[in-house]
């Protein structure tokens, strides 16, 4: 029995070694991962400082300031403004079958965790997406950022808990479910700072859309696609490594 478990040691030994210098390989889809992520980092730049013109827009700086102004007046009668990172972009450019203007709209969290679909409520999807953004920065802190891919056929269990807590414990994702992640500290509090923008109205961000046109609601969802497109190639980049594993585990036996 002590012979198999040594054996069984030194062979998990063996390919952990083998995943670690297929990881490093400049394989196809390593490169489609890691350009992905390039893309991201572009979308974001242009994303978030189209964000920034169109809240302005809707709510002009020096309106802001002026209710800045009556807050320190009069106090929390006036406390309007607020800081916030997502927002119900909306346009309404189209027609339906009747000739009555359609409007077309969606949330977009600029935030780390913030959801791909277009809801205002953090999913696995956002944290996929912080996993393998922040894929390098997870494994120095002896972390498992590919535990979502390896998983991903998986329900969820006490392995795949472990693991992802471990990886949101380590980003700062705060555990409080708000849609609005004001308590993320660490990783997920610097990353998310420079998206937040003022707002006119403290209520939630579903109340007030925040009209756009067609062309700038498209920057917006392809700023969103590329998210999703970094999740993708670092699920297909993890599915090639454990498949070479198994393919060489296999010969080995």
């Amino acid at each position: 029995m002590t012979k198999i478990r040594m054996n069984t040691e030194l062979r998990n030994k063996l390919f952990n070694k083998i995943k670690h210098t297929f990881e490093n390989e400049d394989t196809q889809e390593r490169e489609a991962y890691l350009q992905s992520r390039e893309t991201v980092d572009h979308h974001y730049k242009y994303a978030s400082e189209l964000a920034k013109l169109v809240v302005e827009r809707a709510y002009p700086p020096e309106d802001v300031a002026t209710l800045r102004t009556f807050k320190n007046k009069y106090g929390s009668p006036c406390d309007v403004v607020a800081k916030d990172k997502c927002f119900y972009f909306a346009h309404n450019e189209g027609v339906d079958d009747e000739g009555e203007p359609t409007e077309t709209k969606s949330h977009f969290d600029f935030g780390l965790f913030g959801n791909l679909n277009g809801s205002e409520y953090s999913s696995d999807e956002g944290k996929k997406f912080a996993v393998a953004y922040f894929r390098e920065d997870l494994k120095a802190m002896d972390c498992n950022p590919d535990i979502y891919a390896q998983q991903n056929e998986n329900k969820d269990n006490p392995h795949k808990t472990k693991h992802v807590e471990e990886c949101m414990k380590a980003l700062g994702c705060s555990n409080s479910g708000s849609y609005s992640r004001s308590e993320d500290i660490g990783i997920a509090k610097t990353f998310n700072a420079p998206y937040y923008l003022d707002v006119i109205g403290t209520s939630y961000c579903r109340s007030r859309a925040i009209a756009c046109t067609k062309d700038e609601y498209t920057e917006f969802e392809n700023w969103r696609t590329a998210k999703g497109n970094l999740v993708s190639k670092h699920q297909t980049w993890i599915d090639t490594i454990q498949r070479y594993w198994l393919e060489n585990n296999m010969k080995k036996v």
